[in-house]
């Protein structure tokens, strides 16, 4: 699909460059060829998802099979579907701020889909410091201070919807559920060993992070610091969207440890083939990553920051979104 978007994005380019047309007149000039700027962002995704292929398999023919997210060959194919989404995105909110009325609103929707899905894609990557064994350790809200308050305050902030945070959350939220609920119908067997766990079914990954809390935090913040400096804001949006993971996560964590959990809405009865039955998730035990509590502070004080930064930029780059018009 994102693949098909990339092509479908080139030929945009390739339409605007030899026809014209109204798509013309907001396109911008690059390497000689002409057309949006979020059609030459998503059609080089295009590109490094098509270069990721054959990247992935020399790779596995170097170093053997793995199942890790985080390699050079799953990081560029991951660049590549974060540049299609992000061309997706961009070549939608050039339209919609050039539109007004009905159109305007039916692109306003479709935009906040496209940044719940740039938010899927961001915790995508942080599944290795996703499971319910280390939500009582600061790894993990380190792992989604680190992935998400960039997107989610710089997406929102260029939207003209209310709510538009806890919009975009609401979409990362029921896409997540939709396919954990979905897999699990699906047989399959594991093509890699060793095996511990005997699954005969595409298994769920992870209850999503309850992300529209500090989301909906953050619609209500946004109109009472409007005056402050921009440091000011981003330094307490930042602390109200890490505190908010914090409230709604860490008792959150306790439930899904409990026997009320395991089930279809929740899944946590759903192991991995390569999970042994002496490993944390098979107990429901907490896994205490950090070792001391001086470290689990330090830790913690990594996030702050990072959640203050990077929402810091986000404030930036929304305003910039917010002005696009090609």
């Amino acid at each position: 699909m994102r693949r098909a978007g990339g092509i479908s994005c080139g030929y945009l380019i390739l339409a605007t460059t030899f026809r014209g047309g109204p798509a013309r007149e907001a396109a911008v000039r690059l390497w000689g060829f002409r057309g949006p700027l979020g059609a030459f962002i998503a059609a080089w995704g295009g590109i490094a998802m098509l270069t990721s292929a054959p990247f992935d398999d020399w790779w596995h023919g170097a170093y053997g099979l793995d199942v890790k997210i985080i390699s050079p060959p799953h990081m560029v194919l991951a660049l590549g579907l974060f540049s299609v989404e992000l061309g997706a995105l961009i070549l939608v909110l050039g339209r919609m701020n050039r539109s007004e009325g009905t159109a305007r609103r039916r692109l306003g929707w479709l935009y906040l889909y496209l940044g719940g899905m740039i938010v899927v894609n961001m915790l995508t990557l942080t599944m290795e410091y996703a499971s319910r064994v280390i939500m009582h350790s600061a790894i993990y809200y380190r792992a989604v201070a680190l992935a998400v308050p960039l997107f989610l305050v710089a997406l929102s902030r260029a939207s003209d919807q209310r709510w538009a945070t806890t919009k975009i959350a609401g979409v990362y939220t029921a896409f997540w559920l939709a396919i954990n609920w979905i897999l699990p119908l699906f047989p399959a067997e594991p093509k890699l060993g060793p095996v511990y766990y005997k699954v005969d079914h595409l298994v769920a990954s992870y209850f999503p992070i309850l992300l529209m809390a500090p989301a909906a935090l953050l619609d209500l913040l946004w109109p009472r610091i409007a005056g402050w400096k921009r440091w000011q804001q981003a330094l307490a949006a930042g602390t109200v969207f890490l505190a908010g993971v914090v409230a709604v996560q860490w008792p959150f964590a306790e439930f899904l440890m409990s026997p009320a959990s395991r089930n279809w809405f929740f899944f946590t009865h759903e192991f991995d083939y390569g999970d042994r039955p002496s490993s944390y998730e098979m107990r429901n035990l907490f896994f205490a990553w950090e070792k001391s509590a001086a470290e689990f502070w330090r830790s913690m004080a990594i996030a702050l920051a990072s959640a203050a930064l990077l929402t810091w930029v986000g404030m930036i780059w929304g305003g910039w979104l917010r002005r696009l018009r090609r």
